[in-house]
């Protein structure tokens, strides 16, 4: 079990992006396994910025575009997207009481590990370093560490 983070997908997407083979190939490999993978809602809105955005996004997509690459995405069955349950609030307050400097930027992708932790879900594959922060967090960079297998865990 894992978490995709945006940057996959919108390297995924990105046909000008050396990254693009890669991901997109992982993507690919995803759709069609069995085991459970994950997004969040955050993730998906954040792709929608990205791709859209004139510029950010390389080629921008319209939005029709950017959803249709989603919502196929969406369709595969071992995907779920996380959404927070009734220990958000806990689980949130933890992980702020742990890391008291998160600031700025940083709550996005804290938006992020809060719904991997309150899920149980401890795995996400990233190109952002910004995730080893969080020491219960196994970081896995697509394109270094063969997708979602393997992997470094950070801390403990």
């Amino acid at each position: 079990m894992f978490l995709a983070d945006t940057n996959v997908l919108l390297y995924a997407a990105d046909e000008a992006s050396e990254f693009h083979p890669a991901c997109r190939e992982l993507l690919e490999v995803w759709r069609r396994q069995v085991t459970p993978w994950f997004l969040t809602w955050g993730i998906c809105y954040e792709f929608l910025r990205v791709a859209t955005h004139p510029r950010v996004f390389r080629r921008p997509w319209t939005a029709r575009e950017a959803w249709l690459f989603l919502d196929a995405l969406l369709a595969a069955p071992p995907l779920t997207v996380l959404a927070p349950t009734r220990r958000h609030p806990e689980v949130l307050g933890q992980t702020l009481r742990e890391h008291p400097d998160a600031r700025g930027n940083l709550m996005h992708d804290l938006h992020t590990v809060v719904l991997m932790r309150e899920h149980g879900i401890s795995r996400i594959v990233t190109r952002d370093n910004d995730f080893r922060q969080f020491p219960f967090l196994t970081v896995v960079d697509p394109l270094r560490s063969g997708g979602a297998g393997g992997g470094r865990r950070r801390g403990g």
